[in-house]
């Protein structure tokens, strides 16, 4: 944003009038008391500054807003829950979805969300029918923005990507038109919102495929840091003769003496493996007792659950924090690859990170979707995430050291919703050449006067 039109917004207050005038919802400017808990992302480490927020109640208020944005020269931005929130995203207009809320299931199998539904009133209304939705680690996520960066949850090697479930969305492109996309309407918006992250539209609305799943046996069991070069050498190979009713991680924990926090887990490393299974429970126990039998447990979570407790599995935070979050993608996880991930980041290494976690992909994962899509790493075999505190100078500089441990196995690339792209760098790490090149296409088609802001990156 030029400074010279950060003020011509703040100064003109009669061209926001005339937006005003168009919507059901409100605008805020900085000096107004809700701008700030509008405009704040969940990752309170990322300042987003737009010079003014419009909070929208219909997707009426949305196309006002682009329409309003394109006349005057303006660019908007997009933000429900803001996880995956970047500065660079924020645009002048920061068009907030927290309004548009609805949730409807349909008992024979599907579902639709607003784009500022998270995923936890999902789960809860698919819940009394035996159904589930793909959603993330955490329920606390938006369904949309997690949706739009691919969507890779803790069913993945089950069921494949919350992209790949998607039947329509309902959207404002950046000529301010709204439309109804499908694999058969829009195609090409079709395919670049699955994996785009939001570059060619703003969601309103999105209908997707359930899944019959009543219950699961999962959760995670939990060993002491000193224990994970035993424990991390033995999931490697237990992981890999899973079958794909099975999805895993292991995660390094720090976790602070804090409420919240289990006392078993607090101001020390542990070691945690995250296990969910989507076949018959006593299968599941028995593939768990494999790895219960390597160390002593100190806590012991996984269990027959309903799906309504799917966040026991990867048990994330869901209060607001100041971190940085960076990730990549391996092509194998080998015992070469464990050793030096231990050496950086395990027991014993001095790690300043809160957490570092491995995910094993494959399965559903790797298949392509029925419908081509944005996300561009089916082929990739593990992810690595980190999350440390943002204010730590340690944070940073311990990352570019596992990097660079695990950079032999990199493939290159990350997904969009662990590393948000935002320019020409970070845009080829999120998409492969071609991919890359049919977003930019659609961006140009939909939005030619460059109002969508996060589109950015595909113009650049």
């Amino acid at each position: 944003m030029t400074i010279a039109l950060d003020r011509a917004i703040t100064r003109h207050h009669d061209s926001l009038e005339e937006l005003r005038s168009c919507l059901t919802g409100e605008v805020h400017l900085p000096d107004d008391e809700q701008y700030a808990a509008l405009s704040t992302p969940w990752l309170l480490s990322v300042p987003m500054q737009p010079a003014a927020v419009v909070a929208v109640r219909t997707a009426e208020d949305v196309v006002a807003t682009v329409r309003f944005a394109r006349s005057h020269g303006y660019t908007v931005g997009v933000q429900a829950t803001g996880h995956g929130a970047h500065s660079a995203y924020a645009g002048h207009l920061l068009v907030v979805t927290k309004g548009l809320d609805e949730v409807t299931v349909h008992p024979e199998g599907w579902a639709r969300a607003g784009a500022g539904v998270k995923w936890r009133p999902v789960i809860e209304a698919a819940a009394p029918y035996g159904l589930a939705p793909l959603n993330g680690s955490t329920s606390d996520v938006g369904v949309v923005g997690y949706t739009t960066g691919g969507g890779v949850g803790p069913m993945a090697r089950t069921y494949g990507l919350a992209a790949d479930k998607v039947r329509a969305f309902e959207v404002v492109t950046g000529d301010g038109e709204f439309r109804r996309v499908t694999p058969t309407e829009h195609p090409d918006l079709f395919f670049a919102l699955r994996g785009g992250k939001g570059a060619t539209a703003i969601v309103t609305a999105v209908e997707f495929d359930l899944v019959h799943l009543p219950t699961f046996y999962g959760g995670a069991v939990y060993f002491d840091g000193a224990d994970a070069e035993r424990v991390v050498d033995r999931w490697r190979a237990w992981s890999a003769s899973l079958p794909e009713q099975a999805t895993t991680s292991f995660v390094l924990f720090q976790l602070p003496d804090m409420p919240g926090v289990p006392p078993a887990l607090a101001g020390r490393m542990t070691l945690g493996v995250r296990f969910l299974w989507t076949g018959a429970a006593d299968e599941g126990r028995e593939l768990l007792d494999q790895l219960r039998a390597v160390a002593e447990v100190i806590l012991d979570d996984a269990d027959l659950k309903p799906y309504t407790a799917v966040d026991s599995v990867h048990a994330d935070p869901v209060d607001p924090m100041p971190v940085v979050d960076p990730a990549m993608l391996l092509t194998e996880f080998t015992d070469v690859t464990a050793k030096r991930l231990l050496d950086v980041a395990g027991y014993g290494s001095g790690s300043p990170q809160l957490m570092v976690e491995i995910r094993q992909l494959g399965g559903a994962y790797a298949r392509d979707a029925e419908h081509p899509d944005a996300f561009s790493h089916r082929a990739a075999g593990f992810s690595v995430l980190a999350v440390g505190i943002a204010e730590d100078p340690r944070v940073l500089p311990h990352w570019d050291r596992l990097y660079a441990a695990l950079s032999e196995w990199d493939t290159g690339g990350v997904w969009p919703n662990f590393g948000p792209p935002h320019d020409a760098q970070t845009a080829r790490r999120a998409y492969d050449e071609e991919t890359l090149q049919r977003i930019a296409e659609v961006v140009r088609k939909y939005d030619p006067d460059g109002v969508l802001q996060i589109g950015e990156y595909a113009r650049s």
